[in-house]
C-alpha cells in the first residue's frame, strides 16, 4: 500500500510562518518584477509550491490575521476591520498546534487584541495570556511601524523592551535563536514571525538599503496615472528598501534552518496580509478590489514531502484556507470550526489546480463605515483568471486578468 500523503503523529513536520505586511505579489523578482531586489525569495520560489493567485479576500491586517488564526471568513470570526478583537469561535492556529504537541512560538506583530473603543488604545498594550490563543513563546507587540524605534513584550512580562535598531532585522534574529534552540528537540516547533515591512513609512528601511534606490530609476506600472507617477517613483523607492532588507532577513533564516539540520523537516510559508495599491489605478494602501491590493506572494517549502523542485499552481489560495492547509500538512486534525479549504494535496502535486475555483473578496473602504456594523463596500470573486467586484457606491468591475494583466479595462 502507498504510504500516506502527510506524517503521523510520530513524525510531524516543524511550521516556520513569514508573514509580512503590505506586500503586493508582484513585488517580486520570480514574479518579473525588475525593480525587486530579491535573491532568496528567487531562490525559495524555485524549491516551492508557489500558489500565483494568492488572495487577500479581506484587505487589512487585522480582518486578514483573524482569518489565519481561525480559519474562518471576517463575517464569522469578527474581525471586519482593523483594532477590532479577535474573539474566535473554535480551536485558533497555535492552540491547534500547541494540542498536537508543538512548542509555539510568536515574534513580531500581532494586531489582534483589538482596541474596542475605536481609538486604538490598545496598540502600545500588553496582551495577556489568554489572548495569544496557544502561542507559548511570545516576543510581540499589538501594533506599531515605527521601524527603528519599536518595542516587544517577552512572555507574562508587561513591561515593554525596545528592539534593537531595524526591528524586523531584530525579529529576525531572535527568529533564528529559537529556530536553533528548537530544531533538535523532540516535540516539533510551530514559529510566526510577523514582520512590519515593507508596510509604510516608505523611508525608513536601513540606509544601506535605501542606498540601493536612492537615484536608480523606478520602472512603473502602466495602470499608474500620470498625475502620480512623480509620488508613486518616491513611494516605491523607500518600498523596495524595505523589501530588500526583508530578503536579507528571509537569506539568514533559511541559512539558520540549513545550519540547525532541520530544513529537510520544516515547512517554510512566506506570505503577506495584502498588498499596497501604491498609486496603481490612482489609489494608496489597501482595501481596494484591484491586484495590487488583494494578491500577495505565497511560497510554501516542505522538502521531505514535496521536494526540492519548485511548481506553479494557479488555483487561488484565501487567508482561511491557510489554517487547514498547514494543518493538513501536518496530519493534524481540522476544527470543525474552519470554513477555510485544505490545499495540501494541491501544494504536494497529488490533485489538480480547479479552474474554476475562487477566492470571495469582502472589502471595507472606510474604518468608519465597517467598525459596528461589518459592512464591505466591494464584494465579489477572483479566480485565476477573472475579477469580478461589486461596488455599493460605483460601477461593477469584471477583468479578464489574463488578457489584462493590469486592470485597465472594465
Amino acid at each position: 500500500a502507498a504510504a500516506p500523503l502527510w506524517p503521523s503523529a510520530a513524525r510531524r513536520p516543524n511550521v516556520l510562518y513569514i508573514l509580512v505586511d503590505q506586500w503586493r505579489a508582484q513585488a517580486t523578482g520570480y514574479a518579473g518584477d525588475s525593480n525587486a531586489r530579491t535573491p532568496t525569495l528567487d531562490r525559495l520560489a524555485a524549491e516551492s509550491s508557489n500558489f500565483a493567485n494568492a488572495v487577500s479576500g479581506c484587505a487589512v491586517c487585522s480582518p486578514y490575521r483573524g482569518s489565519v488564526m481561525t480559519g474562518q471568513y471576517p463575517v464569522r470570526h469578527g474581525v471586519v476591520i482593523n483594532d477590532v478583537p479577535l474573539e474566535p469561535k473554535g480551536p485558533a492556529l497555535g492552540q491547534s498546534f500547541a494540542a498536537a504537541g508543538y512548542r509555539t512560538g510568536y515574534i513580531g506583530k500581532w494586531h489582534l487584541y483589538g482596541s474596542p473603543d475605536g481609538k486604538y488604545g490598545r496598540r502600545q498594550a500588553f496582551i495577556p495570556k489568554d489572548k495569544r490563543f496557544g502561542f507559548d513563546y511570545w516576543k510581540a507587540f499589538e501594533c506599531s511601524h515605527n521601524y527603528n524605534s519599536s518595542s516587544y513584550f517577552e512572555g507574562d512580562d508587561p513591561t515593554p523592551r525596545p528592539w534593537k535598531g531595524y526591528d524586523a532585522i531584530a525579529q529576525t534574529d531572535d527568529a533564528c535563536a529559537f529556530v536553533a534552540s528548537q530544531a533538535r528537540q523532540r516535540d516539533p516547533f510551530f514559529l510566526f514571525l510577523s514582520l512590519g515591512p515593507p508596510h509604510s513609512p516608505y523611508g525608513t528601511a536601513p540606509e544601506s538599503y535605501q542606498a540601493l534606490y536612492g537615484q536608480r530609476p523606478i520602472k512603473l506600472r502602466p495602470n499608474v496615472p500620470e498625475e502620480h507617477r512623480e509620488r508613486a517613483t518616491t513611494d516605491l523607492r523607500g518600498y523596495y528598501s524595505h523589501i530588500a532588507a526583508l530578503d536579507d532577513c528571509v537569506k539568514n533564516l533559511l541559512a539558520a534552518l540549513d545550519k540547525s539540520g532541520a530544513a529537510q523537516d520544516t515547512i517554510v510559508l512566506f506570505t503577506s496580509d495584502h498588498g499596497d495599491m501604491l498609486n496603481c489605478q490612482g489609489l494608496q494602501a489597501k482595501q481596494h478590489p484591484w491586484d495590487e491590493s488583494v494578491c500577495v506572494p505565497f511560497l510554501l517549502r516542505y522538502p521531505r514531502r514535496l521536494g526540492a523542485k519548485g511548481r506553479v499552481i494557479p488555483q487561488p489560495v484565501n487567508a482561511p484556507d491557510i489554517m487547514p492547509t498547514l494543518l493538513g500538512m501536518a496530519g493534524i486534525p481540522i476544527p470543525e470550526s474552519v470554513q477555510g479549504s485544505d490545499l495540501s494535496a494541491l501544494a504536494a502535486g497529488s490533485t489538480q489546480s480547479d479552474p474554476e475555483a475562487g477566492a470571495l473578496l469582502n472589502l471595507p473602504v472606510t474604518f468608519t463605515q465597517a467598525r459596528g456594523c461589518g459592512f464591505a463596500e466591494f464584494r465579489g470573486l477572483r479566480t485565476a483568471r477573472h475579477t469580478y467586484v461589486r461596488s455599493i457606491h460605483g460601477p461593477w468591475l469584471l477583468y479578464d486578468n489574463r488578457s489584462d494583466p493590469y486592470q485597465m479595462r472594465n
